[in-house]
């Protein structure tokens, strides 16, 4: 047979992303101040768009928007299968796009207060010399503290429940490290008890630069003196008198410090020595407050009120009069299709926008349905979650769901949350419900923490007393568990219990 080259005309079917379906699936990942941007963009480029009026500039009422997406559920219909039928949500993966502080007296000593701003005063009193912080040289870091801090929180945190926490903690942190808020106000929004709230910022505390998580100056140089291990009853008498280090009282910090001159320079050249501010080693937070995209409250029913934040919602409109104006003055035919084009892009984007918002409302209306528990009860009623359940429950596509929870927040009475926040993995229990890993693991530690020291549990009977709670575990489960929040087996533990009691 001869060999040579030929001419052969083949059929074939493929997806193809279309450049519109491209820019849908970036339009669903997006962040409000993406959006924001993107529309701006758009304006700029079509004449046939208009920026429109928000909600609550066109009903007076921001209570009761007319146009917004929202939903209504009783405790019933949140508990039924299903949220019921929208409009076509936007599954973009399905294949096709359907269109249609404080510590003293005045600003010297005010909360997260420099010490050089009292060095001055020391120099003064007492002969040394010290230093200033060299402010100039902040703010040269490339990630933020809340990213730097939230990196360390696996390290050192094991139970998920108390990462919760901690993650919660660090964004409310403001930029000089400082938490501004009190604690027990922390825990019941978060519908936890204050001791384990109070575990959580201790290890936001250890965690790096030194200094941060504190609620005032001296919990701050305190923290600070215990990392570098000076913190003795001498220097803790200092830090809780600065109001007199920066009066000069160096007679009186003596007297209260039981020291001589040259020892209480040592310990105030050590303070000289600290960060007040330890975030501002850090780059500025570009979010100075979270903007929630989803807004829930109880209703008078017993169930929930869902619905999009007006706020951010981005308002076009279709200029149809403006299209017919240049239609009928322009008779070019290259001028006719340009304006045409321009005309579709514009309806597009607006049903774009439009069915992003409702992919949105429903993504979040069956995460309120499954974590229930969390919005009645806090964080420790939170269900193991996968964004497979979700999707399957809504009929859209799993990685759809994915951009759908990516940069989205939701407000409800407890405080604002990431939508990824409610997704967590779980193991099978003998209600049916399952249990979250993190429950689990918690769980582990309290057994293992209440054990007799001179009955130490094994692996078989952790997992024979977690089964008789209701939880299906196999041995190697167990340890699997133990092992991932640092404990030890049975023989370490008994070994390190039994120091302890030596």
């Amino acid at each position: 047979m001869a060999l040579g080259p030929r001419l052969d005309l083949r059929q074939s079917q493929s997806l193809v992303m279309t450049p519109q379906l491209q820019q849908a699936i970036k339009l669903l990942a997006a962040s409000n101040l993406e959006i924001e941007t993107f529309i701006g963009e758009a304006l700029d480029t079509n004449p046939l768009l208009e920026a429109g009026s928000t909600s609550s500039e066109s009903h007076g009422d921001p209570g009761e928007p007319d146009d917004i997406p929202r939903e209504e559920f009783t405790a019933d219909q949140l508990m039924a299968q299903g949220t019921g039928e929208a409009d076509a949500p936007l599954d973009l993966d399905a294949g096709a796009l359907d269109l249609d502080r404080e510590t003293g007296d005045g600003a010297t000593l005010s909360r997260g207060a420099g010490l050089d701003d009292w060095g001055g005063g020391l120099n003064a009193a007492t002969g040394f010399e010290g230093e200033a912080l060299d402010f100039d040289a902040l703010h040269e870091a490339d990630i933020t503290l809340g990213e730097h801090l939230r990196s360390q929180i696996g390290a050192v945190v094991r139970d998920e429940r108390e990462a919760f926490i901690a993650h919660h903690i660090i964004g409310l942190l403001d930029d000089a490290g400082y938490l501004p808020f009190d604690l027990s106000d922390i825990a019941q929004d978060l519908g936890v008890a204050r001791d384990k709230a109070k575990r959580a910022l201790a290890a936001v505390q250890a965690l790096d630069p030194s200094g941060v998580g504190a609620r005032d100056l001296a919990e701050c140089l305190a923290i600070q003196a215990r990392e570098a291990d000076r913190y003795d009853p001498c220097m803790a008498q200092l830090i809780n008198n600065l109001e007199l280090v920066a009066q000069g009282e160096i007679a009186r910090l003596k007297r209260l410090c039981k020291v001589d001159e040259e020892d209480l320079a040592d310990m105030l050249a050590e303070l000289r020595g600290y960060n007040p501010k330890p975030g501002l080693a850090f780059a500025p937070s570009q979010d100075t407050a979270i903007v929630p995209d989803i807004l829930i409250k109880p209703n008078e029913k017993g169930g929930w009120d869902i619905a999009l934040n007006e706020e951010t919602l981005p308002r076009l409109v279709v200029n149809r009069e403006y299209f017919v104006e240049l239609s009928s003055a322009e008779q070019d035919p290259e001028a006719q299709g340009w304006l045409k084009e321009k005309l579709a892009d514009a309806h597009w984007l607006v049903r774009a926008l439009d069915q992003r918002q409702k992919t949105i409302l429903k993504t979040a209306s069956e995460i309120v349905k499954q974590q229930e528990g969390f919005f009645r009860h806090g964080v420790s009623e939170l269900k193991p979650l996968t964004l497979r359940e979700v999707a399957e429950k809504i009929e859209m596509h799993e990685s759809t769901v994915s951009r759908v929870t990516s940069n989205k927040y939701l407000w409800c009475e407890r405080g604002s949350f990431e939508l990824k926040y409610f997704f967590s993995s779980g193991v099978a229990s003998s209600d049916g419900e399952g249990a979250s890993s993190e429950a689990i693991k918690a769980r582990i530690k309290a057994l293992t923490d209440a054990e007799d020291p001179k009955k130490v549990l094994s692996d078989q009977k952790l997992a024979d007393t977690l089964n008789e709670e209701g939880f299906d575990l196999a041995r190697r489960t167990v340890a699997k568990y133990r092992e991932a929040i640092g404990i030890g087996s049975s023989a370490q533990r008994r070994r390190a219990k039994k120091l302890q009691s030596l």
